[in-house]
């Protein structure tokens, strides 16, 4: 196995738990907060989906999908275009809300694009470092890993949240 294998295997599953979190739930239900303040399923894929997006285009010095496709306009949020969602509060998480074929359809473009960008990547690309913000300076395969812990915690958190609310039924 390679270091792309591993990398395409964890995005995959990425892909698994996002439209299983998804799938099935409408729009209020996505847009539902379990409790004041908590994030909401539609929320959570959001964000992990933007900070794909926007770690992805700035790996492949490119656009992001949210503004290059119009996912922003098709969105129509009330947050700034540029938003990724960290730091945000109440106001802001409940400002999100979207239907699943939205969500999921924004989600598989970034997707795709993530899929076809680790999976030409080899284990000498890896060290080189993308990101000298930090101490020590950020590798690719740092970066790479922190979007999946990433969105694997905020994947976990959907499926959790998706699990209260079908019991609410």
């Amino acid at each position: 196995m390679t270091s792309a294998d591993l990398l395409v295997d964890a995005f995959g599953r990425i892909r698994e738990n996002v439209h299983g979190a998804v799938d099935g739930l409408t729009r209020d239900e996505l847009a539902t907060a379990v409790e004041p303040g908590a994030n909401s399923v539609a929320w959570l894929i959001w964000h992990l989906t933007r900070v794909q997006d926007h770690h992805v285009a700035e790996l492949l010095d490119a656009e992001q999908l949210w503004s290059a496709d119009d996912w922003a306009g098709r969105f129509d949020l009330p947050l700034p275009a540029s938003d990724t969602g960290y730091g945000h509060g109440a106001a802001e998480t409940t400002a999100v809300s979207a239907a699943a074929d939205l969500l999921l359809g924004y989600f598989d473009a970034v997707h795709a694009r993530t899929f076809d960008y680790v999976s030409g990547l080899t284990d000498a690309d890896l060290p080189r470092v993308v990101d000298t913000r930090w101490d020590p300076p950020v590798t690719l395969g740092v970066r790479l890993v922190s979007v999946i812990d990433d969105d694997i915690q905020h994947a976990g958190q959907a499926a959790f949240v998706r699990g209260i609310l079908l019991r609410r039924r």
